[in-house]
């Protein structure tokens, strides 16, 4: 058996190290227990820091668990094929609780692990289990979404004082005699990996009775992989080379890692002159950056992670004893506030140049000049149009709605009408035929009523005894008179 098996703790007592994380992971079992339903553990730190030992404690206070270990594909079929039916389903001893296990969360990626942060997502909020998740990175950002949704839990590395203490019972243990300082040189090298150093332990004592200074050449230097701020902080603390190039050693994208060192900066550095310098470097890392991302000739990578680094490091003066409160980089948030106006730029942007046959970079640098064309409500009235742009799209270029074209008024003239303007020529000279008709009577009648009125006038006579112009108590005179006017209708018709 492998001294670290045979040596693990069986409780959390044993547990070396992080007092605090074994507290609140103990309380989440005890919620469990009494009928609650807290949210999901996330155990974050090192590799060798006993998080998967924490989690193994943590099952046997339940009655089953089940585990996914990083070396097993955990794509989003398998996870809720494998993890999803026990979640769902419950346990016959201990309240029915079955713990779930979820080793390096972080590392889900590639093909044969697609979808797999998508379906712990949907675990987390369909199962009625209690689940326990690892990962290595706590800045990954493949687990940001996983952290919102869980209780994060830091497990920090184990103190080298410990480490020595736990090295000499094991050796009590197996009979072995030991230096104190060979001890103390193998906790160092494994840089608090408890693991690292138990292994390493059972390697130089394997066989023999004792262990001295010269067996510690059969174990080689320990490769520490940084926190990526520890690595910052050590950049604009430090001026030893060495150091800084070891420091350097962080998974982690250099674009982020460069962006962390621009963001903090001005926040260790206090002369002007050294600022200057410092960003002096970090543009030119930047563009060999840029050229490694351009050309795909990823050799330029080390220039850019040597200006960063020791071009930064070495623009001080001297080192800062001082405290700096470090932080991310602002420009990812920025992006994140600006993503849906980023997004409606493109949209934006695509549509327009379908029509012009452009494409959308060149569309982008064009918008300026489409700012001062939708000023003018006609010209962009029709731009909308012709782009088929909605609302929102148009206030990219302007602030205030395009009012909507007003409808002209109808008119009812004889002149707009094509019914009228259509008929035969015959019909449209019996019309005027008819309309002179009119006027020719409508003037007789006139001209008539003012003969009356005449000559009721000289008479003396009352207007009540003249009807329809014509003297009823003179038959001879309204004969007359009935003679002319069809002579008069006769010679009007006469053309």
């Amino acid at each position: 058996m492998l001294w670290t098996e045979k040596y693990n703790p069986k409780n959390f007592k044993e547990v070396l190290g992080n007092t605090k994380a074994k507290e609140e992971i103990e309380s989440w079992i005890e919620a469990w227990l009494i009928g609650e339903h807290p949210k999901p553990l996330l155990l974050v730190g090192p590799p060798g820091t006993g998080k998967t030992t924490l989690a193994h404690l943590a099952a046997q206070e339940f009655a089953d668990f089940v585990e996914l270990n990083a070396s097993d594909k955990r794509s989003y079929d398998i996870l809720l094929r494998t993890v999803g039916e026990a979640s769902a389903t419950s346990s016959l001893f201990n309240q029915g609780l079955k713990l779930i296990i979820l080793d390096e969360v972080d590392g889900i990626h590639g093909n044969d692990d697609r979808g797999g942060i998508r379906a712990i997502t949907k675990i987390i909020k369909e199962g009625h289990h209690p689940l326990i998740m690892m990962a290595n990175d706590p800045y990954s950002q493949r687990i940001k979404t996983l952290k919102s949704k869980c209780q994060v839990i830091n497990i920090r590395k184990v103190h080298t004082n410990s480490i020595v203490a736990l090295l000499k019972r094991i050796c009590i243990k197996e009979g072995i005699d030991f230096e104190e300082h060979v001890l103390r040189n193998l906790a160092k090298q494994s840089k608090g990996d408890l693991r690292s150093a138990i292994t390493d332990l059972e390697t130089i004592a394997q066989g023999k009775e004792k262990i001295t200074k010269e067996d510690l050449e059969i174990v080689s230097q320990k490769d520490e992989i940084h926190n990526i701020f520890d690595s910052v902080r050590t950049v604009l603390k430090s001026k030893n080379p060495q150091r800084i190039k070891n420091a350097m050693r962080v998974e982690a994208d250099p674009a982020f890692i460069l962006e962390l060192i621009t963001e903090n900066v001005p926040r260790e550095y206090e002369k002007a002159h050294e600022i200057e310098e410092a960003y002096e470097m970090i543009s030119q890392a930047d563009t060999y950056l840029g050229r490694a991302f351009q050309t795909r000739h990823y050799g330029y990578w080390k220039y850019s992670y040597d200006l960063m680094s020791l071009g930064v490091a070495l623009s001080k003066e001297e080192t800062y004893k001082k405290f700096g409160r470090y932080t991310t980089s602002s420009v990812y948030t920025l992006l994140s506030k600006s993503r849906a106006k980023r997004a409606l730029k493109d949209q934006v942007a695509e549509k327009i140049g379908e029509k012009t046959h452009t494409s959308r970079k060149v569309v982008k640098e064009q918008f300026p000049y489409y700012e001062i064309m939708f000023q003018d409500n006609e010209v962009a009235r029709e731009l909308a149009d012709y782009f088929n742009l909605e609302d929102a799209e148009v206030k990219l270029f302007r602030s205030r709605k395009i009012p909507k074209k007003k409808n002209p008024k109808k008119t009812t003239s004889k002149k707009a009408d094509p019914a009228r303007n259509s008929k035969s020529p015959d019909e449209n000279e019996k019309n005027a035929n008819k309309n002179r008709a009119k006027q020719a009577r409508s003037k007789l009648q006139t001209e008539k009523s003012g003969k009356v009125r005449e000559k009721e006038n000289k008479s003396g006579k009352d207007v009540s005894s003249v009807k329809n112009g014509v003297e009823e108590k003179n038959p001879t005179k309204k004969q007359d008179d009935k003679k002319d006017e069809g002579d008069k209708q006769t010679s009007l018709f006469n053309f």
